[in-house]
């Protein structure tokens, strides 16, 4: 029976977790196209504008229609003001003076630069206007609140605000699906992943609606519609969820490039950010094309020296070595590392040099990487990760030397680092430890593998947003239980695994496919047959949809299937299945 295979390759904790700036914190430099107030005289049009910052290009083909739009508000309003304020306040009406009042305050709105002065301009507007007529005010300043991150919870009150006013009489709208987003982020902010997916996936079937309706231009909807995908990629993410997180992300990708340029230095980010999502769920081949237009968009952008080229390498780097093409992943690091030198980039070259190593490592170029190794040490410090790292490597290199007892001194000197640093930096140190794990698991050190391990399950356990690890490492424990005889605490370790990789990864990953097979043997051990014989069928399909029925891990399946079925006394399918299983 074949081990479960590392779940991520070594180093890859740069490329592992989706981290994107959230787009709706960038919503507020061109907000100013939206009125502050609405009435009943006056409703919000559909088509009344929201466009991000400058730097988000994709957004600028609406901006010019926005401020035209606000500009004949503002006009409006401003003859409504000049014409009131020509006549003597003794010859205003009642009616007249809260109009003056209203323009007063929403012209002070306007000329706020700070959220305190916002919310104190908006203390008074709640004395002389109508709830009813904040509506939008209340969504401009959670949108500020949501983009300086400090108070989600008070960003939150002025969204629910927002939609009293904005969710009524069914009545969809831009500003309700702004609403509905910013909601989502707010949530997402104060970590209640299930809240904000409704509110999210809801904003989504509003601008669904809004552009099969033709109520709204499709350049009004996009900038939203982008932000609320983006969002639901990152939820999801946090989630777990990450094979469906990926499809929001390409959905991100292609909204860029109906409007950006096709060689657009953001939509080369674009490409980078779909290719490490790929990374992360070890999806490599998936990831080559995306990697490899970001560089060519790099190339042909910023030229072969910057900094971008350099990271767009080192991530081909960390693909070619997840695609076991090591020379090539060695020669685009070696590129990568020359730029980052030249720009001074000592953090992202001590890096790229440590992968380097273990690209030598994996070559059989232990003795060359060792050598590496000991240069880059002398210029971490000695309380810092990346001098951990180094350790880790140099254990990894001595184990392949079969120096057990050097290697083992190494991770001491790496375990020690990165105890006091679990608190600041949990999930680095928990990939950290999974990999250390490993390498005592091939020095038969299997005790200290699984301590290592349940302690690093202890610290994701805490992690909403590391529950793909969770279930990687849950995994690994149940298969080193099962390996040293502990049967019967291995099976909760591979149950808990199957579900959380299959809500991680997808039902068809290779990955579930091994927990399955793993979790058969040890129904087998156990005498239960019949759930052997299922969890095994499990496997065997998912082998066959992503390895391919003649993959040696497919015919695998199907033999441990056979067995199962010899053990309930199905001859006939024994024999069927054995056949099966060694057809080449």
């Amino acid at each position: 029976m074949r081990r479960v295979s590392s779940f991520a390759a070594p180093r890859l904790q740069e490329y592992t977790r989706t981290s994107f700036s959230l787009f709706s914190k960038d919503f507020i430099s061109h907000l100013s196209s939206l009125p502050s107030t609405s009435t009943s005289t006056n409703p919000i049009k559909a088509n009344e504008p929201i466009s991000p910052q400058s730097s988000n290009t994709q957004l600028k083909s609406c901006s010019k229609t926005h401020s035209l739009l606000f500009s004949n508000v503002k006009t409006q309003q401003s003859q409504t003001f000049n014409t009131l304020a020509e006549q003597n306040p003794s010859q205003l009406s009642s009616r007249q003076r809260k109009i003056k009042e209203k323009s007063q305050l929403e012209e002070a709105f306007e000329s706020a630069k700070t959220i305190q002065e916002m919310l104190q301009v908006f203390e008074e507007m709640e004395v002389s206007i109508d709830e009813r007529e904040l509506g939008l005010t209340c969504l401009r300043i959670g949108l500020k609140l949501d983009q300086e991150g400090e108070d989600p919870e008070k960003a939150l009150s002025f969204a629910n605000r927002a939609l009293k006013v904005l969710d009524r009489d069914d009545k969809l709208s831009l500003p309700l699906a702004m609403t509905l987003q910013l909601l989502g982020s707010t949530c997402y902010s104060l970590k209640r992943f299930n809240d904000s997916l409704g509110y999210l996936n809801r904003a989504n079937r509003v601008l669904d609606k809004l552009e099969k309706d033709g109520s709204c231009s499709v350049e009004d909807i996009r900038p939203i519609l982008h932000a609320v995908q983006l969002e639901l990629c990152n939820t999801k993410t946090a989630m777990g969820r990450r094979e469906e997180a990926l499809a929001n992300l390409r959905k991100c990708l292609e909204l860029k490039e109906m409007t950006l340029e096709r060689d657009s230095k953001e939509l080369g980010k674009a490409n980078r950010d779909v290719a490490e999502a790929y990374v992360a769920i070890l999806h490599f081949k998936e990831a080559l094309p995306f990697s490899l237009k970001a560089l060519d968009i790099h190339k042909a952008q910023l030229g072969q020296n910057s900094v971008e080229v350099a990271h767009d390498r080192r991530l081909l780097g960390v693909i070619y070595t997840g695609l076991e093409e090591h020379e090539k992943a060695l020669e685009q690091n070696q590129l990568s590392q020359r730029v980052l030198k030249n720009w001074g980039l000592d953090t992202d070259l001590r890096c790229a040099e440590i992968d380097a190593a273990n690209m030598q490592i994996a070559l059989g170029r232990y003795d060359e990487a060792i050598n590496t190794l000991k240069g880059i040490v002398q210029q971490t410090g000695k309380e810092s990760e990346d001098r951990a790292m180094v350790f880790i490597s140099m254990a990894k290199a001595l184990c392949n030397q079969e120096k057990s007892t050097d290697a083992e001194k190494c991770l001491e000197i790496a375990c020690g680092i990165l105890g006091k640093k679990e608190k600041i930096s949990p999930v680095e140190v928990a990939e950290a430890y999974m990999e250390i794990s490993m390498l005592y698991e091939t020095m038969d050190k299997f005790e200290a593998a699984i301590s290592l391990l349940k302690r690093t399950l202890a610290m994701l356990e805490k992690l909403p947003q590391e529950q793909h690890s969770v279930g990687s490492v849950s995994a690994r424990v149940g298969w080193l239980l099962l390996l040293t005889g502990g049967v019967q605490h291995a099976i909760p370790f591979l149950e808990d695994a199957a579900e959380r990789l299959k809500e991680s990864f997808g039902s068809k990953h290779y990955a579930v496919g091994y927990v399955y097979n793993n979790l058969g043997a040890a129904y087998l051990e156990l005498d239960r047959p019949q759930s052997a014989a299922q969890v095994f069928a499990y496997a065997k399909d998912i082998m066959d949809v992503s390895l391919g029925p003649h993959h040696t891990d497919s015919i695998e399946a199907c033999q441990n299937l056979s067995k199962a079925y010899a053990v309930m006394g199905r001859v006939s399918q024994y024999n069927n299945n054995n056949i099966l299983g060694v057809v080449p």
